[in-house]
């Protein structure tokens, strides 16, 4: 078999791996769009047997709500990413310098974080004892915005790439530490960067779990918890509706979508996340694979 016949095969194959891939996220959609009682008689179908929008006219009753919970959502996506990164960055940095004094010290810090957590009920108390961060939207930022794995990453990535010649270089021509690194250190490692600035983004936009521990006010409600809330308050109408009697509240409750509105839910979650991957792609990929091949 020729080298182009080989390479022309190996497309194939991750064209088909690709399209299985694929086919979940195709599915989801397709059911959010589908009739609920098609549903019901056929099952999950890629071809159902009628089309509906029920599931998102369903979602959209909370429109108001579901706006407000997208601006606070995207505000501490943007926000806690930035300030993530920043700090990550420059511990990271910090890490990779061989003449830092407190190098290891700090490096087992950061490996002993990864073996054992403080617990949610402690850090809930120094949150809301300590730094009085109840019912703040910096309750969801500082808590989640350093992460051991991530350091890792940065510093892997800033060992690898940035050689300490070129450091040296900088401080020979006057540049200090900071400068050194806003100037050189950070430009270089801008793959690393992209990755984990997305990994930090899509922990950050599904952020719910601290919500519900601190958050208290509407205004201030995530998406996430705000969907998490839809999704309990359909189950519970649905789960509720032979209950309430026959007659006109029952013929309501029958005509809620079930499976249609958890996939039109999860598709309001998921959309900005699949329309931005693609243009982190390529630096994700070369970020997270740092030090795997040598040349």
């Amino acid at each position: 078999m020729s080298e182009k016949h080989r390479q022309n095969l190996l497309g194939l194959i991750l064209l088909i791996l690709t399209a299985v891939c694929l086919l979940p996220l195709i599915l989801v959609v397709i059911i959010s769009l589908s009739d609920d009682n098609s549903i019901t008689e056929k099952g999950f179908s890629f071809f159902p047997d009628a089309w509906s929008l029920e599931g998102y006219r369903y979602v959209l009753t909370f429109g108001r709500q579901i706006a407000v919970s997208y601006g606070v959502t995207i505000l501490i996506t943007v926000l806690g990413t930035l300030i993530a990164l920043i700090t990550m960055n420059m511990f990271a940095y910090a890490l990779s310098r061989k003449c830092f004094r407190l190098r290891k010290p700090f490096s087992f810090l950061v490996l002993i974080s990864m073996l054992f957590s403080g617990g949610q009920l402690s850090c809930y108390m120094i949150n809301t004892k300590v730094y009085g961060l109840g019912d703040s939207l910096l309750a969801l930022i500082l808590p989640e915005c350093i992460t051991a794995m991530h350091i890792i990453i940065l510093r892997t990535y800033i060992q690898s790439n940035v050689p300490d010649a070129l450091v040296e270089a900088a401080k020979i021509d006057g540049a200090g530490e900071f400068r050194t690194f806003w100037q050189i250190v950070f430009p270089v490692s801008k793959p690393s960067v992209a990755a984990v600035g997305f990994m930090v983004a899509v922990r950050y936009w599904n952020e719910w779990q601290n919500a519900l521990l601190y958050i208290r006010s509407s205004s201030k409600t995530p998406l996430q918890l705000l969907l998490v809330r839809i999704q309990k308050n359909l189950d519970f109408l649905l789960n509720t509706s032979g209950a309430l009697g026959a007659g006109n509240v029952t013929s309501m409750m029958q005509n809620l979508p079930k499976e249609s509105a958890r996939m039109a839910i999860l598709m309001v979650v998921l959309g900005p996340v699949i329309i931005a991957y693609p243009f982190f792609q390529k630096y994700f990929v070369k970020g997270l694979t740092v030090g795997s091949v040598k040349g």
